[in-house]
């Protein structure tokens, strides 16, 4: 499996939120970059390949951006999913999601997240916190090498 250098696959069901997200990527230079898919069967479907992803020749991603409140398959079943997967567990999962409750924060590092952030509200902060997430993920991050 191969990561190209900087794509993210964003799994985020709400188009308001993608679309800021994308916004934000685009302001450091990764809207060529992105891949977004709007629940967890999609997210899978697009790992693996499947259904309408079935003649994806790109590499997977470098970085997934992954919300937990979706609808069909949340973020916690895709978690799982791609962390019992021996082809697809090594790709780092960073949660942005808008839930600070507890439950969600410890299920989702049950499940094997890489990063938890909820979503600042503030706009500049939002930004900033997209900057911090990219240059770790992306930059500073080094990406297990296949078994």
């Amino acid at each position: 499996m191969k990561h190209a250098a900087h794509s993210i696959l964003l799994v985020e069901d709400n188009p308001d939120d993608a679309e800021l997200t994308r916004l934000a990527l685009a302001r450091h230079g990764l809207d060529g970059c992105i891949t977004h898919v709007g629940d967890g069967m999609q997210a899978l479907d697009y790992l693996y390949r499947r259904g309408s992803y079935a003649g994806r020749s790109s590499a997977n991603p470098a970085l997934i951006l992954l919300d937990l409140k979706m609808p069909l398959l949340d973020g916690i079943g895709v978690l799982k999913e791609l962390k019992g997967s021996p082809s697809l567990r090594h790709i780092p999962v960073v949660v942005l999601t808008s839930s600070t409750e507890p439950v969600d924060l410890r299920r989702a590092y049950d499940s094997g997240c890489n990063a938890y952030i909820a979503k600042p509200t503030e706009f500049s902060q939002f930004l900033n916190t997209i900057k911090h997430v990219c240059e770790f993920w992306l930059h500073v991050n080094q990406i297990a090498p296949e078994p």
